[in-house]
């Protein structure tokens, strides 16, 4: 139960707030490293990372340094004028990424956005669809954001009641999952493919659904077809991406290269919100002034931080440790011998644990482990995601699972 204290923090936020999230009871307060306080001076080991945001850790020393230095000096223009640290960014990430252009938004579901933009006028202007044709093919379970025109192609009825109606030009085929295995699913997109197809969009790693990881091979069987077909394939790595399953993307697991590429969450280093589309000068030619924009977007103190938290990753070994790590994690988690487990599979430092459907659900299980000190969080209601900041040691993950062993030996 929340003290007295956090019970006032609480109350607010329902009083006040629209109640469009349900946490869990718990009110943070300060956060450094791999660990957060509540108000009461609790600590706990964060396993959440906001998503994959907080991959460099909390209140990283040197990005609270840039992000000093940058706000007294300048934070926002507009596009409408060049700044010094946005032409660096520019550079930064497509030295490490190998994508010819950028354009930058903030958030992850703007930067989706600006995809299916992009992929839509790549198909009229160059590829000759008939205008107002165009079509993405997208998979089921996908998660890509909450505007609606991303969740009027999602498959979780509950992302689109009471939001209709919405926009047309997106079909389903079968992600590559339990169910459906690798040959079905590349089937089900082939069989989509029409001469209205401008692109694939789809997460290399499904974040959202489970953490659901994908057969060897697929991403590079949707490579081939969309190259024989003369479609873009693009990839949502806004949670995947930039170290998270012990590669730079995710997509270099299978040893290939999408035609467009969504970053953001951990971009920002933790600190402000931004996010990035990267393709080719072929794809983003066809922006041209007015054509698309952001108040926000390339602000000077977003990406001063996100170019030093571009190569934090390298300086801090973060992709080494979430590969290193994240094979032990997982190793360890599996080992946990208990019938109330069903699976446990993931990437990197990306890790879901599946549970049996039972009367104690995975909330059940991330309440408990709060009163353990382990900030973790459910999905599905039967899977619980292991997302640690990179920066994690493993004498913090032993703990941890020793935390998540008792409270699994429990029920």
């Amino acid at each position: 139960m929340p003290s007295s204290l956090q019970d006032q923090f609480i109350k607010k936020e329902a009083l006040f707030g629209a109640q469009n999230y349900a946490p869990l009871s718990v009110v943070l307060e300060k956060g450094e490293g791999a660990y957060l306080w509540d108000v009461d001076g609790n600590k706990y080991l964060d396993m959440v990372s906001a998503y994959s945001a907080v991959s460099h850790g909390h209140s990283h020393p040197e990005l609270v340094k840039i992000i000093k230095e940058q706000a007294g000096k300048l934070a926002i223009t507009s596009r409408a004028f060049y700044t010094e640290p946005f032409g660096d960014f520019l550079e930064k990430l497509t030295s490490v990424s190998g994508f010819e252009n950028v354009l930058t938004m903030n958030t992850g579901a703007e930067a989706v956005e600006t995809a299916i933009k992009a992929a839509r006028r790549w198909g009229y202007k160059t590829k000759g669809i008939q205008e107002n044709a165009a079509e993405i093919i997208v998979a089921d379970g996908n998660f890509h954001g909450r505007t609606t025109t991303i969740v009027g192609f999602s498959s979780e009825d509950s992302y689109k009641d009471g939001f209709g109606p919405f926009a047309k030009g997106f079909v389903e085929a079968k992600f590559c999952w339990t169910e459906c295995g690798l040959n079905e699913s590349i089937k089900s997109f082939e069989e989509k493919i029409n001469k209205n197809t401008c692109a694939v969009l789809v997460e290399p790693i499904q974040g959202e659904a489970g953490i659901r990881v994908p057969q060897n091979g697929w991403l590079k069987k949707l490579r081939e077809i969309c190259s024989k077909n003369n479609v873009l394939l693009i990839l949502d790595e806004i949670q995947s991406g930039l170290g998270r399953t012990g590669k730079l993307f995710a997509y270099e697991h299978e040893d290939i290269k999408p035609d467009g590429l969504i970053l953001g969450k951990a971009l920002g280093g933790a600190m402000l919100p931004i996010s990035a589309f990267l393709s080719s000068k072929e794809v983003m030619n066809h922006f041209n002034a007015g054509s698309h924009g952001s108040t926000f977007g390339g602000n000077p103190l977003a990406t001063k931080v996100a170019s030093r938290a571009i190569e934090l990753l390298f300086e801090d070994n973060l992709i080494e440790n979430s590969n290193i790590l994240g094979e032990y994690f997982k190793s360890k988690l599996k080992a946990i011998d208990n019938k109330i487990i069903k699976d446990v599979r993931g990437k990197g430092l990306w890790i879901g644990m599946e549970l049996e459907e039972s009367d104690i659900n995975a909330k059940h299980l991330c309440l408990m482990l709060l009163n353990e000190g382990l900030l973790c969080k459910e999905t599905h209601k039967t899977v619980i995601r292991f997302a640690p900041p990179l920066m994690i040691t493993k004498k913090e993950l032993d703990w941890a699972v020793d935390k998540i062993s008792k409270v699994i030996r429990s029920v």
